[in-house]
């Protein structure tokens, strides 16, 4: 607990009382209007603070005050200054922090209300205090305010001491390193790992959004053995919920880092919750959303979200069982926190820290439309305050965060189609487009969308091989970009080098482990959604440790995230996503601490098809990066009749 003390109005809520303990404020400081001060009104105060464990050291009366916290939007700074010096008189001699200005008095607002004859903004840019008492019951809106230095449009100035108290929010110090944690922690992830014990110190919650690969699981790790160590997991445990084929990663990982930690799964058919808790509980996103009921009875210390953007969607069955669990902190972490929309950023951050980002109206109206349409810096600057305490993010590019990670060299191989290619690729683009044509005006957005949406996705197929779009089979390859990976894994084999080869469709990925076969002699792993925990465990096992493995063939939406291969110094993406996210992550697969090598990352695209255009496009489009990518593929889906025709035809 912190001896800091602060001024408070008499007549705050229980709200008030409940931020200014979470805030670390003991001591407070009590103002009455005049004629309102008395032993009585004193006495019910103090019973109702004790009930939050702060205490009154004095107590006074005043009629006016000095600087508002918020002041009026008029033209310039210096402007809006003297007008303030010239009511000095006016408005008195208190300092009042901004967690305080909801209880102002009548007397206050009405002597603040005469400063806006003298201003050349309109009546509607005063800052009417009776309006925020409106809002007073959500202490995040105050605490908003604060950060972002802004409230509805109106400057928010904070004095000295209230700068000083918030900054327990944002200064990080060194925490010590647990005595039972079996790792040397990089001077960043140390202090991602002081970051975190801080912010759970404190009672907050915190989203991890480092780079994929700087050891965001450590990170926590470190976090969990702390809260063992002071003996804080007597009582309550640590639950983890965490992507299905990473268990038994997360698993070992435990047993690795913090062996003192014990650990129980709660997965699989014969699942059950025992009485007795271990210190931390594993358990899938697809479990919490079947046994919810079973998880959300219990009381966590702490829950971990490990690759966060399983919560990216607010309306979805898993994250609504996310939000109905009861723990008194909320980790998350995942190393693109926005793949699509930065509605993203709101809806994990609603689980790690509820309210702070306000309704997801408010949200969309006041950062995501003025960030991702307009573009305005300002939003994005101001965006980037309010998170700064709950969100850390380091990226590897940054030489001052990691020094030792080998280079990432990204090489876009353009592949020749084949005559066949030519020929199904011009009938299916053909169908597809007189088909548009015909029932363009009765068709909706959404059939027009479905109708482009296929058509990407037959002319992935052919791109890729014909016998995949056609559901043949074929012992060699029957695609330019099969004979350019062929190629690329001879030459991995003479320089050493591992292979991951990524690719969306399992029907390839067969494809794949044929012609690897009939080419080398070795039929390379595959691993895909369909692939159990224990065979996913056997196959990264085999391509980490075996050096006779050289190949491993991974699904984009099964492999691209929780896994470190870091054995593959090669990456190949048969097939591309368009979404540099999903696309980032696949890549850091490999990429990531461990790695000895500079990384080669293969992206085959079909040179003359749409696939060639609309990595032009993608690259034009890149704006913003840190908060917005792009949306797959759903936004072709837009596009007009000319604009589709001009995307799609081959140019040989």
């Amino acid at each position: 607990m912190m001896k800091v003390q602060v001024p408070m109005w008499s007549t705050a809520s229980d709200a008030e009382l409940q931020f200014y303990r979470e805030m670390g404020v003991e001591y407070i400081s009590v103002m009455f209007h005049e004629n309102d001060w008395d032993y009585e009104r004193v006495s019910r105060l103090q019973e109702r603070m004790a009930k939050f464990d702060l205490k009154i050291t004095d107590a006074g009366s005043f009629s006016v005050f000095k600087n508002p916290i918020i002041h009026l939007g008029l033209e310039g700074r210096d402007e809006r200054i003297a007008r303030y010096n010239q009511f000095t008189t006016v408005m008195g001699q208190c300092k009042i922090p901004v967690c305080s200005l909801a209880w102002q008095p009548d007397g206050a607002v009405r002597s603040y209300k005469r400063v806006g004859e003298h201003t050349r903004g309109s009546v509607s840019g005063i800052v009417d205090m009776e309006e925020i008492a409106k809002k007073s019951s959500d202490p995040f809106e105050r605490l908003r305010a604060t950060l972002t230095g802004e409230w509805r449009g109106a400057e928010v100035l904070a004095d000295d001491d209230l700068r000083e108290r918030m900054r327990v929010l944002t200064d990080v110090k060194d925490f010590p390193v647990p005595k039972n944690l079996h790792a040397e922690l990089r001077p960043y992830q140390h202090r991602g790992y002081s970051w975190l014990m801080k912010n759970l110190r404190l009672g907050f919650g915190g989203l991890i959004a480092d780079d994929m690969g700087l050891g965001k699981t450590l990170q926590a790790i470190a976090a969990m053995t702390q809260l063992k160590e002071s003996g804080e997991l007597a009582e309550k445990k640590i639950l983890c919920v965490l992507p299905m084929g990473v268990l038994t990663n997360w698993a070992r990982e435990i047993e690795r880092f913090s062996p003192t930690l014990t650990v129980g799964l709660y997965h699989g058919l014969d699942r059950a919750m025992p009485e007795v808790l271990p210190d931390v509980t594993l358990t899938s996103y697809g479990t919490l959303r079947r046994d919810v009921e079973v998880l959300k009875s219990r009381r966590w210390r702490l829950v971990v979200l490990d690759e966060a953007q399983a919560v990216k969607n607010p309306a979805a069955a898993q994250s609504s069982a996310v939000r109905s669990l009861t723990a008194d902190a909320v980790i998350a972490m995942t190393g693109t926190p926005v793949e699509n929309r930065l509605m993203e950023y709101w809806s994990i951050l609603s689980v790690v820290m509820p309210g702070l980002l306000g309704s997801a109206t408010d949200f969309q109206r006041e950062y995501a439309t003025p960030i991702e349409i307009d573009h305005d810096p300002a939003r994005l600057e101001a965006f980037r305050r309010l998170t700064a305490p709950f969100m850390i993010r380091r990226v590897k590019s940054d030489k001052s965060i990691i020094r030792d990670l080998p280079e990432k060299n990204v090489i876009d191989r353009f592949t020749s189609i084949t005559k066949e290619q030519a020929a199904l690729y011009a009938k299916t683009l053909d169908e597809s487009m007189r088909k548009l044509r015909g029932e363009d005006r009765s068709m909706t957005l959404a059939q027009r969308r479905g109708i482009v949406l296929t058509l990407i996705m037959k002319l992935k197929q052919i791109c890729n091989s014909p016998s995949q779009f056609l559901g043949t089979r074929t012992e060699k390859p029957d695609a330019g970009k099969g004979v350019a990976l062929l190629e690329i894994l001879s030459e991995c084999r003479e320089s050493d080098r591992k292979v991951l080869i990524f690719t969306q469709f399992r029907e390839m990925g067969e494809r794949l482990q044929e012609w690897i076969a009939k080419a080398t002699g070795e039929r390379p792993d595959f691993l895909h959604g369909g692939v159990t925990r224990e065979r996913r465990a056997r196959m990264t096992d085999r391509f980490q440790n075996d050096r006779t493995v050289r190949t491993m063939i991974v699904s984009l939406k099964a492999g691209g995230t929780g896994l470190n291969l870091t054995a593959a110094s090669a990456v190949v993406h048969y097939d591309l996503w368009w979404n540099p996210a999903v696309e980032d992550q696949a890549t850091d697969r490999a990429h990531r601490i461990g790695q000895r090598r500079d990384v080669l990352v293969y992206r085959f695209i079909s040179a003359g098809t749409f696939e060639e255009r609309v990595n032009e496009l993608l690259a034009q489009k890149r704006r913003l990066t840190d908060l917005t990518v792009h949306s797959g593929e759903n936004w072709l889906g837009d596009l007009s009749n000319d604009e589709l025709d001009q995307l799609f035809r081959l140019s040989l």
